[in-house]
């Protein structure tokens, strides 16, 4: 049985930002535990506490990808939300304006329509960063693309009382094929089961556990809806990171001694645990 401490996760931008002139020394690194904790003395205000600690969480978020006309677009997305009212409703969403060559006027706009219709951004791609400003998404870059993850158009509302009753949700993947490098599977209503291995450069991320009757060799994250009690399972460990519930393990923390062999990895506390079961 090994403990090892959580990937390192970068600091929070409100701290960096603060870090200038004296008010805060060089952030450090300190062991402990069996986790890492990012620290930093504050020497004005006194008041203020002088360590922080931070956790990676992941989350599954909606790419919205207008194409022009934008008229048109916002057209055919007003038609989605009477069929599907609420959709978007709590949910993550980006705006992502890669394909659309939109002016800065353009785009105000376009942030505008979209808040009357009750979608609320949390970032937005592809514009020049001088467009972002006060009040507005902040840019990011460097995402990825769940691949695989399709929505398809709901079907016009019935009758209620002529509507088939709709069957339970599933709470479970199966995948009976290899999942190959490249691929990401992502399944936030429960558990994964991969009948096979999971290739280096591929990833698995499920609100439940994991399950791999083959060799793990790329990323596995589970409990990614906030479930701490998650595990993953696979036949033989050889892989590049494991998560649960937004807590970390790199391929380098897994002890040389388990690699190859049957595992299986949970949550104790703040530590991600990983022990032999063959």
């Amino acid at each position: 049985m090994t403990t090892g401490p959580p990937e390192r996760q970068p600091a929070h931008p409100s701290i960096a930002g603060a870090a200038s002139g004296a008010d805060l020394a060089p952030l450090k690194v300190a062991e402990r535990s069996g986790k890492r904790v990012l620290k930093g003395q504050i020497s004005s205000p006194p008041s203020l506490g002088n360590s922080f600690r931070f956790r990676g969480r992941s989350f599954l978020a909606f790419a919205l990808a207008p194409e022009p006309p934008i008229a048109d677009w916002l057209c055919e997305l007003d038609g989605w939300l009477r069929r599907s009212e609420g959709f978007f409703a709590e949910k993550p969403v980006i705006l992502d304006l890669t394909g659309a060559k939109l002016s800065k006027y353009d785009f105000a706009g376009l942030i505008a329509e979209l808040e009357t219709r009750g979608i609320r951004l949390m970032g937005v791609e592809g514009v020049d960063p001088s467009w972002v400003g006060p009040g507005l998404p902040p840019l990011l870059q460097g995402g990825r693309t769940a691949g695989g993850l399709d929505l398809v158009d709901p079907p016009a509302r019935r009758n209620a009382a002529a509507a088939k009753p709709s069957r339970p949700e599933a709470t479970s993947l199966l995948l009976d094929s290899p999942v190959r490098s490249g691929q990401s599977v992502v399944f936030p209503h429960g558990d994964v089961t991969v009948i096979g291995s999971v290739a280096s450069g591929a990833e698995v991320v499920a609100g439940g556990s994991i399950h791999v009757y083959g060799a793990l060799r790329g990323r596995a994250m589970a409990g990614a809806a906030g479930n701490a009690r998650a595990r993953i399972f696979c036949s033989r460990i050889e892989a590049e990171l494991l998560a649960i519930d937004g807590l970390y393990k790199a391929a380098d923390d897994i002890e040389a001694e388990l690699r190859g062999r049957a595992i299986q990895a949970w949550l104790d506390g703040d530590t991600i645990r990983v022990a032999a079961v063959d």
